[in-house]
Parts: structure tokens; C-alpha cells; sequence
């Protein structure tokens, strides 16, 4: 999704990752800041404001029912992936968890005795790692592709 969103437009993904825009007005006889009224927004204003309805409209338009109930209610497009990530990326414990099972999974990697889709099974589990952020450079792959191969 990540990708998608910054192909359109990288300030929607700036805006998904670190919130939404909100025009302010600075006081400065007091140097109090406050939202600025709707009708005295600058076209400025307007464009990065629209930022936030765009990122909500891709996210909801890009996901099923059940999780639209679970983040229709939110006011801005970060509220709505966050919740969304954590939903299906799960806490740090989650993720470190994960981690260690894939790596297990990685290490003992063997090929099955008339396997057909070895090759299918191995990057599942090295991409699954590599969206956790874990990083394998291609010698490490290559080798450890070549010592699971069967001698048959």
C-alpha cells in the first residue's frame, strides 16, 4: 500500500506517517497558537489539508468491510494505518516474535524429500523476514538455497 500511495503522491504518504495538517493562527501579543477559521485558509492551506481526505479516501476505498468498521470512525488518515498495522502487524512483542519463528524456520530450511515449490516456500519465509526488517544480502541466499538442494 505503501508504494501505491507514494505513486500518486508522496505528501499523502508524508501525511499518513506523520498526521495531518491543521492550519493554525499564532497570537502574537499572547504567542498562543489556534485553529485558523475555515474561511481564512490560504489555497496553501487547502491543498495540504486535502492531503489527509485523500490518504482516508485511498485506505478506505483499499480495504474490506470488516476493517472499514474499524477505522471509519477515525478523523485522520494516520489514526486509520496505525490501527490498521497494528491490526495486522501486531505489537513489538508480536513482531519479535514472529522474527524468531521465521528465523528458526529460515535456519532449519531443508528441501523436502519430491518437493516441487521449494524455491515458493523459501522466499515466503525470506520475505516475510524482510518486511519485519530483516535483511539477508544475496550470497547468504544464494548459498543457503544451494545446501538445502537434494542431492537426487
Amino acid at each position: 500500500m505503501q508504494i501505491f500511495i507514494e505513486a500518486i503522491d508522496l505528501n499523502i504518504w508524508e501525511t499518513i506517517e506523520i498526521g495531518p495538517y491543521v492550519p493554525t493562527i499564532v497570537d502574537a501579543s499572547t504567542s498562543t497558537t489556534t485553529e485558523k477559521p475555515r474561511d481564512k485558509w490560504s489555497e496553501e492551506d487547502r491543498r495540504r489539508v486535502q492531503y489527509n481526505l485523500k490518504a482516508k479516501n485511498i485506505i478506505t476505498s483499499a480495504i474490506g468491510i470488516d476493517e472499514y468498521f474499524r477505522v471509519s470512525n477515525y478523523s485522520n488518515a494516520k489514526e486509520m494505518w496505525d490501527t490498521l498495522q497494528l491490526t495486522h502487524e501486531g505489537t513489538t512483542d508480536v513482531k519479535r516474535s514472529r522474527v524468531n519463528t521465521l528465523t528458526h524456520e529460515y535456519e532449519l530450511f531443508r528441501m523436502n524429500t519430491n518437493e516441487k515449490s521449494m524455491q515458493k516456500r523459501f522466499t515466503h519465509i525470506v520475505n516475510h523476514l524482510v518486511s519485519l526488517g530483516k535483511s539477508f544480502p544475496n550470497e547468504d541466499l544464494i548459498n543457503k538455497v544451494l545446501i538445502c538442494l537434494s542431492r537426487e
